[in-house]
This record gives C-alpha cells, sequence and structure tokens, in this order.
C-alpha cells in the first residue's frame, strides 16, 4: 500500500482563532487605567509631623469613597472585558 502523504500547511496559512480582539484588549487597558487611577488617588495622606493626625486629609472624600469606587468599577470593566465575545467573521473549524 502507498502512503499519500497530505499537503503541509505552512504557518502562515493556518486559521487562529484568538481569544480576543483588539476591542476587548482596549476595554481591559482601560479596565487596568480606572485600577491604577483609584490605587493613585487612595496615596499619600503622610504628615509632616508624626505627632500630628490629620483626620480631614486621611478620612476625605477623595480616599474613602471615590478610589474604592474607581477600583472596584475597573474590576467590573475587567470581567466585562473578558467574557464579551469577540465578532469573528471566520468560520470555525
Amino acid at each position: 500500500m502507498a502512503v499519500v502523504n497530505s499537503p503541509k500547511k505552512s504557518p502562515a496559512s493556518k486559521n487562529t482563532l484568538f481569544l480576543f480582539d483588539k476591542t476587548n484588549y482596549y476595554i481591559m487597558f482601560a479596565g487596568i487605567g480606572l485600577i491604577l487611577l483609584g490605587f493613585i488617588l487612595m496615596a499619600g495622606g503622610k504628615s509632616q509631623d508624626p505627632h500630628v493626625f490629620n483626620k480631614e486629609e486621611i478620612y476625605s472624600f477623595r480616599r474613602i469613597t471615590l478610589a474604592p469606587f474607581l477600583i472596584i468599577a475597573g474590576f467590573v470593566v475587567e470581567v466585562v472585558a473578558i467574557m464579551r465575545k469577540p465578532k469573528t467573521t471566520q468560520e470555525k473549524i
């Protein structure tokens, strides 16, 4: 019996199906930006004198409310970016 060799495909001709498309990555970068912005807004509050406690600076709206909200919103955006189904025009094999 003769063995028939099937033509080998070059690596460029293989159909690759990516998990995410460009839009998913843009949404992910936006989520990372929100998380980083939240952590930046939460940072600081150091007093020049270690014996002085500045209550208004530590418990400000920015550190207690805004920054955690941005961090949680960033994580929600990350989940949306991961769960979003990419629009494909290729036929699945």
